[in-house]
């Protein structure tokens, strides 16, 4: 049986299972009057094996810059959900239709449909028509308001000969503005590509994490509907994470500090509640501050954390909505300078470095007076302690200095 390689694309030129091909970039959109849903730029190639008359043969080609959005898009509804069709050449198209748990958003089905009659993809094929092939099987998922990143070359097989590989991807879907979010989920092919695997040597046990230094203090700050900044925090969080680890194959305890730099702030202000949600790379906290009118006294009341890191097997997920942390009088500012631990349940807690925060009457975008916490002031307490002591003690001192020497005049006696 013989086996033909058949190729063919345009564009800028990379190598595809034996075939030189240019790759480009197209974009889509999919819009509902004058809102955008869906967004999407990627470079797509297929690989498809199918029948000729002297055997088997495959095509390999890519999708052309003329490549548009199919009329089966939708933005869904009800009980539709969102899809992106991709239709090009003879009679050939591919969708992604995606689903959303409010939090997350995913790809939950890629469909391909490719016309066996275009006689300039399918070269002396024996069988002619349109075939359909979908698979439920993907990795594309992202948090809401984020755009999907995967710059590197990802194939996904939706049948027995089959294959379609993306790469240069950037997508969104749910989306509530009609730019491509700034804050992005990137794949794991990413995080790891830049990286030089190191050289191994058998160990029976794997050696722990160095801990991680003091975390950088981040400003973040949360507005109102009208622009006005309601929301102030200034602190370094590190969060203490206990999951089961994929490589060790046993349940470990590790400790992620949050990077400014690539932390993304959001939240909401209310008169009793106020939010305050930090999100970094798979990584969502949420912080809620709540005032008490009657004492006239705000706390931290709630923590919901939600994280998927390298090493873990699951989706790491937790809560506590009865916490009474970080008290402080409303108008004022929360301080503490020193290092403390925010239990929030077994298994996750909180360690917070340099904090200052406020999430009731900013006004001005600035920090009211501050109440220092109670590790602050014991802190001040212990230095006023040894002075008085020390000044005691050089008092004492003093005193048993004075009374010795007029004992000593007194010893004397005139000649």
């Amino acid at each position: 049986m013989t086996v033909v390689k058949q190729c063919f694309s345009a564009g800028v030129w990379t190598l595809l299972m034996g075939c030189v091909f240019v790759a480009h970039a197209v974009t889509f959109e999919v819009t509902d009057g004058n809102s955008t849903c869906i967004k999407a730029e990627l470079d797509a190639n297929f690989s498809i094996s199918y029948n000729t008359t002297n055997g088997t043969s495959e095509a390999v080609f890519a999708m052309p810059s003329s490549a548009s959005v199919g009329n089966r898009s939708s933005c869904g509804g009800a009980d539709v959900p969102p899809e992106l069709v991709m239709s090009f050449g003879a009679g050939h198209m591919i969708s992604l239709m995606f689903s959303s748990d409010g939090r997350l958003y995913r790809v939950t089905n890629i469909s391909l449909q490719y016309n066996l009659s275009d006689p300039d993809t399918f070269p002396q094929s024996s069988s002619t028509g349109v075939v359909s092939v979908t698979t439920n099987s993907s990795e594309i998922s992202a948090r809401v308001n984020s755009t999907y990143r995967c710059l590197s070359s990802s194939s996904i097989s939706l049948s027995a000969g089959v294959n379609v590989t993306f790469s240069d991807l950037r997508l969104e879907a749910y989306m509530t503005t009609a730019n491509l979010s700034t804050d992005e989920s990137v794949c794991s092919a990413d995080q790891t590509s830049t990286t030089v695997a190191p050289t191994h040597t058998p160990r029976t046990t794997a050696a722990p994490p160095a801990p991680p230094h003091t975390p950088d203090r981040g400003n973040y700050s949360v507005t109102n509907g009208n622009g006005t900044v309601c929301l102030l925090a200034l602190m370094g969080l590190q969060l203490n994470v206990t999951h089961f680890s994929k490589s060790l194959n046993q349940s470990v305890s590790e400790v992620v500090n949050l990077q400014p730099n690539s932390t993304r702030a959001s939240g909401s202000c209310g008169v009793t509640v106020a939010t305050l949600t930090l999100t970094q790379d798979q990584t969502d906290l949420a912080l809620t501050f709540t005032l008490n009118s009657t004492t006239q006294k705000f706390h931290l009341s709630a923590v919901n954390i939600s994280a998927f890191w390298s090493d873990m097997t699951d989706r790491f997920e937790a809560s506590n909505v009865s916490l009474e942390l970080l008290q402080c009088s409303v108008g004022r500012s929360y301080m503490c300078s020193a290092e403390q631990t925010l239990a929030v349940v077994p298994g996750f807690s909180i360690n917070t470095f340099s904090l200052q925060l406020q999430p009731f009457n900013v006004t001005e975008s600035r920090f009211s007076a501050a109440e220092e916490c109670r590790l602050d002031q014991e802190n001040m307490l212990i230095p006023i302690i040894v002075g008085a002591a020390l000044a005691g003690l050089v008092l004492i001192v003093l005193i048993a200095y004075l009374i010795g020497r007029k004992r000593t005049h007194a010893g004397y006696q005139t000649i």
